[in-house]
């Protein structure tokens, strides 16, 4: 099982930047891939970012360049670092855990980022 605590989300201007993190706890012994997905209102949930349990990154089109995902192994932490936010960001973002042998897939709360004009 484990546990996944999102923060950092909120209300920010565009332009401006927000930092998401979510942390997992739990009985595990390692995590493989976490990441990020958001669903903004009447749409359907789209995977934002993702990172493996050795760095390597992906993300959407729309945040290329933009959004930074990384993580603290250590920690069990993943993090989202998002610049230049635009309105069409505005979503509740919410964060993931694989866990490896096909012990299953867990998601966060969600936390809700909005951005204003």
């Amino acid at each position: 099982q484990v546990h996944l605590v999102e923060s950092g989300g909120g209300l920010v201007q565009a332009g401006g930047s927000l930092r998401l993190s979510c942390a997992a706890s739990g009985s595990f012994l390692r995590i493989g891939p976490m990441g990020w997905y958001r669903q903004a209102p009447g749409k359907q949930r789209e995977l934002v970012a993702s990172i493996t349990n050795g760095g390597v990154t992906e993300y959407a089109d729309s945040v290329k360049g933009r959004f930074t995902i990384s993580r603290d192994n250590a920690e069990n932490t993943v993090y989202l670092q998002m610049n230049s936010l635009k309105t069409e960001d505005t979503a509740v973002y919410y964060c993931y855990a694989i866990l490896p042998y096909g012990s299953g897939m867990y998601w966060g709360q969600g936390t809700q980022v909005t951005v204003s004009s």
